[in-house]
């Protein structure tokens, strides 16, 4: 496989496990569908501006768009993500006495209505606290499509998920996130940077012990109800 058709395939890769069409992908890098089009056919030489502008387009730094992780090209945010009710794939726990607010999401948002319902549900228990008081543990591993691999926010979650830090922040004195892979990492950083939330975020991806670790170390914690290793 030659060095354009590899790399036309890594960013159909990502635009597909970000919930893009060629057509938004485009438009948010400012270039030509066809264009996309043929960079993903191996077909043109893409210049080291236009791979800026996709990487920004993406979420993503240049250096991450020649990185070694890999996905499959099946679209994600398809309607059979969705059979099973946002409300049974999202959990939440409290725990008061370490004012630590732990939440889990399995599967993918469907949209802005399961934002604005996480949102709802969490600052809702966000505000019996204080200004900077809660520390917030947030496991994103299993945020997966149906066919097992790793899908991050499409950009109308992200954008939602930019107004739900934005009221976060103010509860909030550290946030935890335990990320599916690195192009999450890249992702949530995107979104915390939109928010204004970054200086309190860390959004952690690795072996899931040594993962779960790291946030435990960085909450002060040994243990979570919620949230934990898996065997």
């Amino acid at each position: 496989m030659d060095i354009r058709t590899e790399f036309g395939q890594r960013i159909k890769e990502l635009r597909a496990r970000s919930g893009m069409s060629q057509e938004v992908l485009a438009h948010r890098a400012g270039l030509d569908r066809t264009y996309i089009s043929g960079v993903e056919r191996g077909e043109r030489n893409i210049s080291i501006v236009n791979i800026e502008k996709v990487a920004a387009a993406l979420h993503v730094s240049i250096a991450y768009m020649f990185s070694g992780e890999r996905f499959s090209t099946t679209p994600a945010y398809q309607p059979s993500e969705f059979v099973i009710p946002f409300k049974q794939r999202f959990k939440y726990h409290i725990d008061n006495d370490l004012k630590l607010l732990a939440f889990q999401v399995n599967g993918l948002f469907s949209g802005k209505l399961d934002v604005d319902y996480l949102s709802s549900v969490i600052i809702g228990v966000c505000t019996a606290y204080g200004k900077d008081e809660l520390n917030i543990l947030v496991d994103h591993r299993d945020m997966k499509a149906s066919d097992g691999e790793a899908v991050v926010y499409s950009p109308e979650v992200a954008e939602r998920a930019v107004k739900f830090q934005q009221e976060l922040l103010k509860y909030s004195k550290q946030v935890v996130a335990l990320c599916n892979s690195e192009f999450m990492v890249h992702n949530l950083n995107h979104v915390a940077l939109q928010s204004g939330i970054i200086h309190k975020a860390t959004h952690i991806f690795g072996r899931d012990k040594d993962m779960v670790g790291t946030a435990y170390e960085l909450l002060g914690i040994n243990d979570n109800e919620l949230i934990k290793a898996k065997t």
